[in-house]
């Protein structure tokens, strides 16, 4: 391999480092701006949440307003589990789709060295 190959090989590894961070940082704009509801009690209470899981709203049915305390605590809380669950899916799956489409430069493949540097310990 030639010092221009490798300078040709480098400029496309940065090249696609910049398309990478800028999927990034545009799909973690996304999740910002994500809104996921989380239920319980067959949507006696509702919970949504942002991508970052923050609560921006609770929804509670007047039906519930004559049950226990317990109770309603209890369903808050599966609500708002159920509303995080969804965001971290739906997180996962928006980075997700900014990592993908990235091959290596020049069809490299690195076969298993991906997985030996997972089990290295540094």
């Amino acid at each position: 391999m030639s010092i221009k190959d490798l300078s040709g090989l480098m400029k496309q590894a940065q090249e696609m480092q910049e398309k990478m961070q800028a999927r990034m940082q545009e799909a973690q704009a996304e999740i910002a701006n994500l809104r996921v509801t989380g239920e319980a009690g067959a949507g006696l209470v509702r919970v949504v949440m942002n991508g970052r899981c923050e609560v921006v709203d609770v929804q509670l049915d007047d039906a519930l307003l004559r049950e226990d305390k317990g109770i309603i605590e209890d369903l808050i809380a599966a609500a708002s589990n159920d509303a995080v669950r969804r965001a971290n899916e739906a997180q996962q799956e928006k980075m997700a789709a900014a990592a993908g489409g990235f091959g290596l430069p020049g069809g490299l493949d690195l076969g298993n060295l991906g997985d030996l540097f997972g089990k290295m310990k540094f």
